[in-house]
């Protein structure tokens, strides 16, 4: 059996776009299989985020199938991609500035609010950060705490599978690294991660296995530290 057919997600053929005359993606294609992290990158414009939130339900594909689990969720919106465990984080807009840590743990809990508490103290003890900072609202954290918080949230349903995009946009090489290693944490406890990375080269240092998109198309796939070390991906990341 190949890893696409045992895949935790699959995506083939995926057609998607904003506008009814907008064709974004153009017949994407990928999987995540179990323990995987697995980074997407390209150039600006190349439809990475826009892949991220059609598999999360919040852009309809076109075309194309979607599985998840063995599942077809082709058809399922974003809530139905969430139950089937889908989790996602954004890029913006990925906290409740005006709501307290605990708060914000609290409502993303809604698929099994009698668990709420014991998911809470779980990410609590996870992330002992965000135990000290529980009463604080989520505005007065620094970039990288909020990340994490942002992250925790994703994580209060107990996903099969976490979809970040641009995890580390904005914050300073320390907590940009310091996110990565969480990440890593993450995985190693079992954990599929799928990721848009725009520090392309250090996301794929940690990474099982990446993709390159390029205008809507896959155009390179392989294992993360060898596309990494890749003399043209280095090029097109790096210049010169």
């Amino acid at each position: 059996m190949s890893a696409a057919a045992g895949a935790v997600l699959r995506a083939t053929g995926i057609v998607a776009g904003y506008g009814a005359a907008e064709q974004i993606l153009k017949g994407t294609s990928l999987h995540v299989a179990p323990g995987e992290i697995v980074s997407i990158i390209g150039p600006n414009g190349a439809g990475k985020s826009t892949l991220l939130k059609t598999l999360a339900g919040l852009v309809p594909a076109r075309e194309g199938e979607i599985h998840l689990g063995g599942r077809d969720v082709t058809r399922a919106d974003a809530l139905g991609r969430s139950r089937a465990g889908i989790g996602f984080v954004p890029q913006e807009r990925n906290v409740f500035g005006a709501m307290t840590v605990s708060d914000n743990l609290e409502i993303s809990g809604f698929q099994n609010p009698g668990e709420v508490g014991a998911r809470a103290e779980e990410i609590y003890a996870r992330y002992p950060m965000l135990a000290d900072k529980r009463k604080a609202l989520a505005r007065t954290l620094s970039g990288g705490q909020r990340q994490i918080l942002a992250m925790a949230m994703g994580l209060m349903n107990a996903p099969s599978l976490l979809l970040l995009d641009e995890p580390t946009a904005g914050l300073s090489p320390k907590a940009a690294d310091e996110l990565f290693d969480a990440i890593v944490a993450l995985n190693r406890g079992g954990l599929p991660i799928l990721m848009v990375e725009q520090h392309a080269l250090e996301a794929l240092a940690i990474s099982t296995r990446g993709y390159v998109l390029v205008s809507g198309r896959n155009s390179r796939e392989g294992a993360g530290p060898a596309l990494a070390s890749d003399p043209d991906i280095r090029k097109l990341f790096l210049g010169g």
